[in-house]
């Protein structure tokens, strides 16, 4: 069926990508996984080509597009399986904390570095102890004069490792009420002095996800570091949410398509008594159905695509597909490998690895169970 959400200058700009990808990228995916993440040139050079700021204000160097150029990246990665570079986490879920609550300084410091590929962001919430429950981070920045003391620790940190510029959630205010009241956003820098990269977590899935610990202890962040102003964080980490859990479903969706894909090339390929696993009714009504649920959560996640852009605000229909499109991905990658048989468990089946992949998609950027609990109170039911 066709996708009427992108017009002819996104199927251009996607051909360019899709270019770009199969010379600069694809043939590194291998090594990134292996080692556990991928290398800083990349990054510059898909910021040299345009691609870190197809979405980003034209004074800053971006090309002051809309989303859906970013999403035809994400679509392009997830196809190629280069889940490694977490475009989307440095482009559309850290930078716009940036583009949109940046004071004017620190624009002009940090965003061209973010388009050009220079400057790579994370974002710093998940604490030990604290998972989704954002208002009961236990990270404190209390001021001192010109500066914030940042003392706390995080955990599960994509571009921990590699990143240089990150959005810190942090309590400036530990007695507010309610308690949401007293979080502030700090960009802490790389280097800065209190500021300890961690070790590099070692995951079921996503090898070649740089996912690491933070630490800060005394670490002097000074004042104009802070994103809007102070107590005012939890409002803005609520306002980026919609684009961040639809990224996740543009992304699911994507990833549902390449396993799909190449199980149907498997199953025509691979015999079993005597003729190949696609002749079997069992195999056929298995992908049919897969297929009919892929179609149909890409026709959804199209429309919130086209609402996104539009500025609609759709927070509940985002927490809808997060949930469904995560869950159908671990249902397309566990079926698929199952098509796969005893295949479907080695490693040199690019299959195995999506079943591993797509176990933390229902985790991070909420819970599935989260998501839910959000579409149920904005139905009115609690």
């Amino acid at each position: 069926m066709q996708r009427t959400v992108f017009h002819q200058e996104h199927d251009v700009f996607r051909d360019q990508f899709r270019r770009f990808a199969a010379r600069e990228i694809e043939p590194k995916i291998a090594a990134w996984n292996e080692r556990g993440m991928p290398d800083r040139d990349t990054w510059r050079r898909m910021g040299a080509e345009g691609f870190l700021g197809a979405n980003q204000p034209e004074e800053y160097g971006g090309a002051g597009g809309d989303f859906r150029y970013d999403a035809i990246i994400m679509e392009e990665l997830s196809w190629l399986r280069a889940h490694a570079l977490m475009f989307s986490l440095h482009a559309d879920i850290c930078v716009p904390y940036l583009r949109d609550f940046g004071s004017p300084e620190q624009k002009e410091r940090w965003l061209r570095g973010c388009i050009t590929g220079e400057v790579l962001m994370g974002v710093a919430m998940t604490e030990p102890g604290t998972g989704s429950d954002l208002a009961n981070v236990q990270t404190r920045a209390l001021r001192e004069g010109d500066s914030y003391v940042l003392d706390g620790s995080k955990t599960f940190i994509s571009h921990g490792q590699i990143g240089d510029l990150f959005v810190v959630v942090a309590k400036t205010d530990p007695e507010a009420q309610p308690r949401h009241r007293g979080i502030s956003l700090l960009l802490v820098e790389d280097g800065t002095p209190g500021f300890t990269k961690g070790r590099k977590l070692d995951k079921l899935g996503l090898p070649g996800h740089d996912t690491s610990e933070l630490f800060f202890e005394s670490c002097r962040v000074p004042v104009s570091n802070r994103l809007g102003e102070e107590g005012q964080g939890f409002s803005m980490l609520m306002q980026e949410l919609q684009q961040e859990r639809l990224c996740i479903a543009v992304s699911a969706m994507a990833s549902c398509r390449r396993s799909l894909h190449d199980t149907f090339e498997y199953v025509k390929q691979r015999k079993a008594f005597g003729q190949p696993l696609a002749a079997f009714q069992n195999t056929q009504f298995q992908l049919a159905e897969l297929a009919s649920a892929v179609e149909i959560g890409q026709v959804f996640v199209d429309r919130l695509l086209a609402s996104h852009v539009a500025g609609d605000q759709v927070v509940t229909e985002v927490s809808m597909a997060k949930w469904w499109t995560t869950d159908l991905q671990k249902r397309v990658a566990a079926e698929c490998l199952q098509l796969h048989g005893g295949y479907g468990f080695m490693r040199e089946y690019p299959i195995s690895q999506d079943y591993a992949d797509a176990a933390v998609q229902s985790i991070y950027a909420g819970t599935n169970e989260i998501m839910k609990r959000i579409i149920a109170q904005r139905l009115g039911l609690g």
